[in-house]
This record gives C-alpha cells, structure tokens and sequence, in this order.
C-alpha cells in the first residue's frame, strides 16, 4: 500500500494517536484537501469539518486498535480499514463507547480521500444527541 505513510501500520499508528489526543492537524495531514468523511452520527461532511465538529463534542477518548485490514475498492483504489474499540466521552461527560471499523480509500498521492465510518449507533445515538442537544445525522431524512 503506498499511502502518506509508509505502511498500514503506521498509519493505524498516526490516525489512532492523533484522533485520541484531538490533533486536528495531525489527521487532517492523513487527508487530500478535499478529503471527506462519512459518519453515522454527522453525515457526509469535508474531513476539516467532520473533524472539528467531533473534537468540539468530545471530552476524551481512549482507542484500542483490534486490527487493521487491506485490498482494493472496484475501481482500483487502495482501502485500509481499521477496526478499533473508542472509548468516547462526549463533552457533558457522558460515556458513548461503542466498536468501529473505519475503511479509508485513498487517492494516487497516498493521502485518503474518503473515510467511511461504520457502527452501530443505537445506544451511542441517544447519549450523542442528548450532550449536543441536536439531532444526529440519519439518510434520507
């Protein structure tokens, strides 16, 4: 895989630390400029905004990397996925844990242009939207 990093590793290793300790931009390093993120939660959204969003309605987190995951999307691009439990503390305080898998596609220059992140939010769902005190992000609505 050749990405901004020099193996999945690696980039497990930067993504996880710098989401952990709210590094903004060290993710965002990890990202193409126009990279995007789609979440459960907030919905399809540019990386810098997904990012900043997600860092201002959280209090702290503690990840666990489970294992990590490589191939190829159908039109030939490099994907990694990441599987991790986030132990998230929303910025009431209020616990949100829950078992993600993020897969990120990447572009020819190695930076990822799209991150898909997939869990299940039924419990997380309330307790996110009680500590913003806004709706979640659900398709087709």
């Amino acid at each position: 895989m050749t990405t901004a990093v020099q193996s999945i590793e690696q980039f497990a290793d930067a993504y996880l630390s710098a989401l952990e300790s709210r590094d903004l931009d060290g993710v965002l390093a990890l990202f193409a400029e126009d990279g995007q993120v789609h979440s459960p939660l907030y919905g399809p959204r540019p990386a810098e905004q997904f990012y900043t969003q997600l860092f201002e309605d959280s209090y702290s987190s503690s990840l666990t990397l489970i294992g990590t995951m490589s191939g190829s999307a159908a039109d030939g691009d490099p994907l990694v996925s990441l599987w991790f439990y986030y132990d998230w503390t929303l910025v009431d305080g209020t616990s949100a844990p829950f078992d993600v898998v993020d897969v990120f596609q990447f572009d020819e220059e190695g930076k990822a242009k799209r991150l898909y992140i997939v869990y299940d939010t039924v419990e997380v769902r309330a307790a996110f939207e009680a500590s913003t005190g806004g709706e979640s992000y659900r398709a087709g609505s």
